[in-house]
C-alpha cells in the first residue's frame, strides 16, 4: 500500500469513525447511564463485530448482500428495528437507578451484532473493500491479504479510539446528569438521534 493510499484511508477513517452514528451514540447514552466501565463492554465489541464484518466482506459477503435485494432489506430493516427498540428503552429511562435496573443496557454478543446490522458499518466496510482491496476493474489487488490485515488493525483502533470518547464525553456529564431531569431529556435526545439514524437507514 502506497503513502498515497494510505493517508487517504487514514483520513477516510478518521471522517467515518469520529462522525456520529449507532455506535458513538450508544457509546454516549451507556457511559452517561451506566458509567464509563460499563461502556467499555461496548467500546470493545464495536471493533470486534467491525472487524468480523469487514473481514466478511472482504471474503465476498459484501458482494452477496448488495447483489440480492432481499438481503440488502433484510440487514436495513433488521438494524431499523433494533434502533427502534433502543431508542424506546433509552427514552424512558428518566433515573440512574432505572438504568441500573436494566432499562438500557446492551451486553457484548448485541453489541458485536449490532455491527452486522449497522448500515454505517456496512457502507464503511463495503467502501474500504471496493477502494483499497480491490482494483478499479472489481479484481482483487496484487496484495488483498495484507491490505485487508492493515484496514482490519488500522480500524480496530479508530472504532475503539472513537467510541471511547463519546463514551467518555458521556461519563463526564453523568453526575450532571443525575440531577432533576435532565438525564431523561438527555436520554430522549439521544432516542431522536437513533430514530433519525433509523429513518435515514432506510433511504440509503
Amino acid at each position: 500500500m502506497s503513502a498515497a493510499e494510505l493517508t487517504a484511508l487514514l483520513l477516510f477513517c478518521t471522517a467515518m469513525s469520529f462522525s456520529p452514528g449507532p455506535n458513538t451514540t450508544l457509546s454516549t447514552a451507556l457511559a452517561a447511564n451506566h458509567g464509563l466501565k460499563r461502556a467499555l463492554r461496548f467500546c470493545i465489541a464495536v471493533p470486534t463485530g467491525w472487524t468480523l464484518l469487514m473481514l466478511a466482506c472482504g471474503l465476498g459477503l459484501g458482494a452477496l448482500v448488495t447483489g440480492v435485494p432481499a438481503l440488502r432489506w433484510a440487514v436495513k430493516l433488521g438494524g431499523v428495528a433494533y434502533m427502534l427498540w433502543l431508542a424506546w428503552k433509552l427514552a424512558g429511562a428518566g433515573q440512574l437507578a432505572q438504568v441500573d435496573a436494566s432499562r438500557l443496557d446492551v451486553s457484548f454478543s448485541q453489541g458485536v451484532g449490532l455491527q452486522f446490522l449497522n448500515i454505517k458499518a456496512w457502507m464503511l466496510a463495503l467502501t474500504l473493500t471496493a477502494g483499497w482491496v480491490v482494483n478499479a476493474a472489481g479484481q482483487p489487488a496484487s496484495n488483498p491479504g495484507e491490505r485487508l490485515a492493515i484496514i482490519c488493525a488500522l480500524m480496530v483502533v479508530f472504532a475503539f479510539s472513537s467510541n471511547f470518547v463519546y463514551a467518555l464525553m458521556g461519563s463526564l456529564l453523568r453526575q450532571w446528569l443525575a440531577q432533576g431531569a435532565r438525564l431523561l431529556w438527555f436520554n430522549r435526545a439521544l432516542a431522536l438521534v437513533l430514530v433519525a439514524t433509523a429513518a435515514w437507514m432506510v433511504t440509503v
